[in-house]
């Protein structure tokens, strides 16, 4: 692997953190937060190291999870977390056969590591071999701090993780996903052209580029969402998954933003799921799946001003 680490010359001591940061939880956020509150004590920069792709689709494929943020959207969330730095480290066979004291040298070479903050069960270099112990003991003998950072948990004690967020993704406990991430579950992607079945129906939708396999999706359904657009946040209605009505088994992501105007083809918008409001069904008439859509207007609205979710003063 190549020594370069994209830091400017000038920069010759870093605080580093280290991990896969899937979902930015919050307790991702107590240790980026920690970070860079140390990064300004010392007057050095504070350093994310992560990886690409996730490490279990190299070190066991059929056991690794599908992921709460995909592409850019992790990027996004690490983009206010205050840390100056992220590098993206290639997780391949090499690196995943490094022990730890190896990947130890590679954060002090490459990254001019100083101090590191992990989280408490935190492990790196093979076989997670880089446990909290094991670590401290480096940090003993070759110089440089560590900080171990505990655990964040919900009400119930349990500690957050992105684990526990994919479970309740999956499950469809949008608040108890929401509550772990601090801030709703979401989906981002590209508008593309549809059938234009909405429009005829009164609800025209920006229908969403599908965000590939590797992203983890709620159960299909239609929810109550807000919508970061071109305009702003706007409050909105989805159905995510297949129109049985008209016999069209492809699951979709089509969303019906209140009050928009425009059709922003080829933008990128975050849809963030507030509420689920039903099932996805086949209704026996046009007329009654129109019907039926009005009504989930006034359950998505109603949802969305019962949580106070912040939107544009033109829409929802």
């Amino acid at each position: 692997m190549t020594e370069r680490s994209g830091l400017p010359p000038t920069v010759q001591r870093t605080v580093v953190t280290v991990g896969t940061f899937d979902g930015v939880h919050r307790g991702h956020q107590d240790v980026l937060a920690r970070l860079a509150a140390r990064a300004r004590t010392l007057g050095i920069p504070g350093v994310l190291v992560t990886f690409e792709p996730h490490p279990l689709e190299i070190v066991n494929p059929a056991a690794a999870p599908q992921l709460l943020t995909v592409g850019h959207e992790r990027s996004e969330v690490l983009a206010e977390s205050g840390v100056d730095y992220v590098a993206v480290l290639p997780f391949t066979p090499a690196l995943r056969a490094y022990r730890p004291e190896a990947f130890v040298e590679l954060l002090r070479s490459r990254f001019h590591m100083h101090e590191l903050l992990i989280g408490h069960d935190h492990g790196f270099g093979r076989g997670r071999e880089g446990d909290v112990e094991v670590l401290q003991a480096l940090g003993s003998r070759r110089g440089f701090r560590v900080e171990v950072v505990p655990a964040v948990s919900l009400g119930d004690g349990r500690p957050i993780s992105s684990t526990m967020i994919r479970r309740a993704v999956a499950g469809g406990d949008l608040q108890r996903a929401a509550a772990a991430l601090g801030r709703p579950y979401s989906v981002s992607g590209r508008v593309v052209h549809g059938a234009g079945r909405g429009r005829t129906l009164g609800v025209p939708t920006l229908n969403i580029e599908s965000p590939g396999p590797r992203k983890l999706l709620p159960p299909e359904g239609v929810y109550a969402v807000r919508v970061q657009t071109p305009a702003g946040p706007l409050g909105g209605m989805m159905n995510l998954g297949p129109r049985p009505t008209f016999g069209d088994t492809t699951s979709t992501i089509e969303v019906h933003a209140f009050d928009a105007t425009g059709d922003w083809y080829d933008a990128s918008v975050r849809v963030d799921f507030i509420a689920r409001l039903r099932d996805t069904i086949r209704f026996p008439s046009v007329d009654a799946l129109r019907a039926q859509l009005a009504r989930d207007e006034q359950a998505a609205r109603a949802a969305l001003a019962s949580m106070r979710v912040e939107l544009s003063p033109s829409g929802g």
